[in-house]
């Protein structure tokens, strides 16, 4: 069994969670609260800023050209091509790409993001590598689910259209290739690539529930008692 297909069954559980919480099934049918899409938009805004940052330094650790080139390829692509439908969608909010880089990220994103870049910049580059896999193969995955879920086209639908498009599936197949090379080059690092893989599978579930509940920082919302 491939390396990558392994670590799909170590987060089975994750995998089937993400593909039944009401944020990906309300997405693919259209009902989704626009305050929940919203608050995903922003926070996934925040959030790819840091996913290429975490890229680039995987760049710097690769030994070869071809893996390189991907890191740094992947880097690029995100802040040039695919915040470009979190743009297109903060425009139907009024918002513009300085309001999103402005916002303040949730707890849940903040501790995700954290995670990867400590990773990346920490840890060999297999880890590293095993740590931004959730995300795209999950994605992907996600996307398939509603795919099957989604009866005709709503405001939703290019969400649903662009991580199922062939260029993603091209990236994810690109990245699922890495994680087997790294894996069959550095069997010691197994065991640490498997929880890098299982902690971010748990921070993209998360992520779809901070999103659903408009997660903020608990003293934002709270109403103290009067002294």
């Amino acid at each position: 069994m491939a390396f990558s297909d392994h670590l799909l069954d170590v987060g089975a559980e994750l995998w089937g969670a993400q593909k039944r919480h009401p944020f990906v099934t309300e997405l693919a049918d259209g009902t989704l609260d626009e305050a929940a899409f919203r608050t995903w938009l922003e926070q996934d805004y925040r959030y790819l800023l840091d996913y290429a940052r975490t890229f680039a330094l995987l760049g710097t650790k690769a030994r070869d050209e071809t893996t390189m080139a991907h890191c740094f390829g992947v880097a690029t692509a995100v802040v040039s091509d695919e915040m470009d439908l979190h743009r297109s969608f903060a425009a139907d909010y009024g918002l513009t790409g300085e309001d999103l880089a402005g916002v303040r990220k949730t707890p849940t994103c903040e501790a995700y993001t954290n995670y990867l870049l400590r990773t990346a910049y920490e840890r060999p580059l297999a880890v590293g590598v095993a740590a931004v896999y959730p995300c795209g193969q999950g994605y992907l995955d996600v996307a398939e689910r509603m795919a099957e879920l989604a009866d005709g086209t709503h405001r939703y639908t290019p969400f649903v259209e662009k991580y199922t498009s062939d260029p993603f599936r091209e990236s994810v197949a690109t990245m699922r290739d890495m994680v087997d090379r790294l894996a069959a080059e550095y069997p010691s690092l197994h065991d640490e690539m498997e929880a890098a893989f299982y902690r971010c599978a748990e921070l993209e579930h998360a992520f779809w529930e901070m999103a659903y509940t408009e997660e903020s920082w608990p003293h934002e919302g709270a109403r103290w008692p009067d002294a």
